[in-house]
């Protein structure tokens, strides 16, 4: 296994990966071509250097699975750096496979790496199976999380 950064010829699997549920597709659509908007979300991705679109393949260079890790830096915590893990997708044909925890792990370790001192996720409370995932990988639900959508 090994997990690196996404480029812009993986969008298509990326999108695909994330609309691959009941909730993903409500809000994602990935019809060929694939929207515009997927494009500009990567390029504004990719040359942040607090953002890094990751994936994990297998040893064919198959895409596997996706999650997106960003750095926010703020004056809390004495100026301190929050890790944000989101939209993390196994495909569906390799669920149950560990391959979820070894991309938390990465992130985790890539967090310490960059001095974050929390890492943190949000999961939709329609899936409490992902719940369950992050709770056994030493996650704790200690806020509760809040949302405004604007458009």
């Amino acid at each position: 296994m090994n997990i690196r950064r996404a480029t812009i010829n993986d969008i298509p699997l990326i999108v695909n990966m994330l609309a691959d549920d009941k909730l993903g597709r409500e809000r994602e659509n990935p019809q060929s071509p694939l929207l515009k908007a997927y494009t500009r979300a990567f390029r504004n991705i990719d040359e942040d250097e607090n953002q890094e679109l990751m994936l994990i393949e297998n040893e064919k260079n198959e895409i596997l699975g996706t999650f997106q890790l960003t750095f926010i830096q703020y004056l809390t915590y004495q100026g301190g750096i929050r890790a944000q893990i989101e939209a993390v997708r196994i495909r569906k044909d390799q669920r149950r496979a560990g391959l979820g925890e070894k991309m938390i792990e990465w992130a985790i370790a890539r967090a310490k790496h960059k001095g974050a001192h929390v890492l943190q996720l949000t999961t939709d409370k329609q899936r409490p199976e992902a719940l369950h995932f992050y709770t056994k990988l030493g996650f704790k639900p200690s806020h509760e999380g809040m949302k405004m959508h604007l458009i």
